[in-house]
């Protein structure tokens, strides 16, 4: 029997560093170097298995629409996305950190209405529903640490990995929301249609991580 093609979208940076070396103990080596190329599609050494290197943002919304079989992403960008469309059957445990609220060191009370900044706007919405906290939020892509700085916001919510970061910029981390690492997410109709496929992958992914 044909082997159908299976696309596996990985994320563009740290994510992809880590990632690589397991892939290749389980056995999907890239047929070039990945590092050293502009191009976003890529084959392997096993014929039907190709490789696309894309933002970390972007994989769930390739693997939901069934572009891609397979995604390797954060925890926090499948939490930011919401999972419609895909499981989430393995932790590599890579590219570990934490997603956490950060305040000014010297904030000494805080507003009944906060101001809170963050890329990630849905987290942080569902986050301060459950603590029963009204805010707003601000949509940020980047430089957080100068929303508080600056006066704009009260709170920010963001990936905490030293915290040299935040002690740097006078912030200080405060609640914990998630624990983060890079995850395996597959599309829920290639799991039914390729299932033989990707499982074997899956297991020898499992196998790598251990």
């Amino acid at each position: 029997m044909n082997q159908q093609k299976l696309v596996i979208a990985l994320t563009k940076g740290r994510i992809l560093e880590e990632v690589l070396p397991l892939l290749e103990e389980a056995g999907v080596i890239p047929a070039e170097d990945i590092n050293q190329s502009r191009k976003l599609i890529f084959y392997s050494n096993i014929p039907d298995v190709q490789i696309m290197v894309i933002r970390g943002s972007d994989v769930p919304t390739y693997v939901e629409l069934g572009s891609a079989d397979i995604g390797i992403t954060g925890k926090d960008i499948i939490m930011e996305n919401g999972s419609k469309g895909y499981y989430e059957p393995l932790d590599l445990k890579l590219a570990t950190c934490r997603l956490m609220t950060a305040k000014p060191i010297n904030q000494s009370e805080t507003p009944k209405r906060l101001r809170v900044a963050s890329k990630f706007v849905n987290i942080a919405k569902a986050y301060f529903s459950q603590q029963g906290q009204q805010v707003d939020i601000i949509k940020l892509n980047g430089a957080l640490e100068l929303a508080p700085i600056m006066g704009m916001a009260d709170l920010i919510v963001d990936i905490v990995d030293s915290g040299k970061t935040l002690k740097a910029n006078g912030l200080e981390p405060l609640d914990l929301i998630a624990e983060v690492s890079t995850r395996v997410i597959v599309n829920k109709a290639a799991m039914k249609l390729k299932h033989d496929q990707i499982q074997q992958l899956l297991q020898r992914l499992e196998a790598a991580v251990k």
